[in-house]
């Protein structure tokens, strides 16, 4: 086996074919490790001169990947790609000879962790850097992130029927007022997703006026990102986009990354006139989320992503705790400490802040 740290944004634009080999054929990967998503976001957020991609070839066969950035503040660190608006982040190991692999990818990073922390955040449980955490000889320490809610991958009455009867009549008249209404949709073809995803945003920016939102959805980085990684990604099956219609007006739009396992909505935006008509948004964009990955058969996870939204509970989805895996050698063990500490006084925080609203549990819906 060969490793190579890759630094030059043009190298890492030349690695889509193989990396989209090595992503099919790791397991765990879901879109978020794609080098459509990945390469988009370096070029809208990326740090000049911070890009670390730790290669591991074996016989020239790209066999793994960790996918870093190096950060100087508030420590020195290396970080995965994706920033804030990716869900879960990974690694990429070849599912053939994943073991070995993993020990390949595992020296390479304590080569880089002498002068700097290595710190996986927002890993999904089950997720192929777990293997490298599992055989780490350095110092090494996991704490909780980010809350997922998850449902099983089934049609919308098959989700409905899973539910407290009274709760589940609730939907069905949800769904029911939704076919009065008139409300249809359509998936966008690959080659119009750039225009679909302006709208979506345009949407989006209207169904928040007036009150809080994510500052990042609203700029113009975002909407780079997105046009330029969900096209191939459609192109490819690991992004769908889909507009909501009424009376042949576009009224929402919605896009959902896929694998062959997993899907995930990741974001939507819908016309106030829709909430004028009291129709139920969420239940709007799960019917339609539903359908298309019932109707792929492979599928086993459908995500509602981070956070932990009163809507979402509405569904009885299950919790999936993402984790954060910090790596270091003796010399480097003092920043590890010093993460795990600001990690774990940080989610004392949260619990303080938010003890008083959830006494109780989720809110009834």
């Amino acid at each position: 086996m060969s490793v190579e740290v890759c630094t030059d944004d043009h190298a890492f634009a030349e690695l889509a074919e193989d990396w989209g080999r090595l992503h099919r054929a790791c397991r765990p990967a879901t879109p978020f490790q794609s080098h459509a998503w990945l390469h988009s976001w370096w070029l809208s957020y990326g740090t000049p001169g911070g890009l670390r991609l730790v290669l591991v070839r074996e016989h020239g066969e790209l066999v793994a990947v960790a996918p870093l950035m190096r950060l100087n503040r508030p420590w020195p660190a290396l970080v995965p790609l994706g920033g804030a608006i990716t869900d879960f982040s990974d690694v990429l190991l070849d599912g053939t000879a994943a073991d070995r692999v993993a020990l390949a990818l595992a020296d390479a990073l304590a080569e880089l962790a002498r002068t700097a922390l290595i710190d996986f955040r927002e890993v999904r449980p089950g997720g192929a850097v777990e293997r490298i955490y599992g055989c780490w000889r350095g110092p090494r320490h996991r704490v909780p992130d980010s809350t997922c809610l998850e449902l099983p991958a089934l049609p919308m009455d098959q989700l409905i029927r899973r539910l407290p009867s009274a709760r589940a009549q609730r939907i069905r008249n949800k769904v029911n007022k939704l076919d009065r209404v008139g409300v249809g949709w359509r998936v966008v073809r690959y080659d119009e997703t750039e225009g679909a995803l302006r709208r979506l945003l345009e949407l989006h920016r209207l169904q928040w006026e007036g009150r809080k939102v994510s500052p990042e959805h609203l700029r113009p980085r975002f909407l780079e990102h997105l046009i330029r990684s969900a096209e191939p990604m459609a192109r490819s099956g690991e992004a769908v986009v889909r507009e909501f219609l009424l009376d042949g007006e576009v009224v929402g739009a919605e896009l959902t990354l896929m694998s062959r396992r997993w899907a995930g909505v990741y974001l939507y935006g819908v016309h106030p006139r829709l909430r004028e008509l009291r129709t139920d948004v969420a239940t709007m964009v799960l019917r339609a989320a539903t359908e298309h990955v019932a109707a792929g058969g492979a599928c086993e996870v459908l995500s509602l992503l981070r956070g932990t939204e009163p809507y979402k509970y509405r569904w009885d989805p299950q919790t999936v705790v993402n984790q954060r895996l910090l790596l270091a050698r003796k010399r480097t063990a003092p920043l590890l400490a010093a993460a795990a500490g600001d990690a774990t006084a940080r989610g004392w925080g949260r619990t303080v802040l938010r003890r008083p609203a959830s006494a109780g549990g989720p809110p009834a819906v």
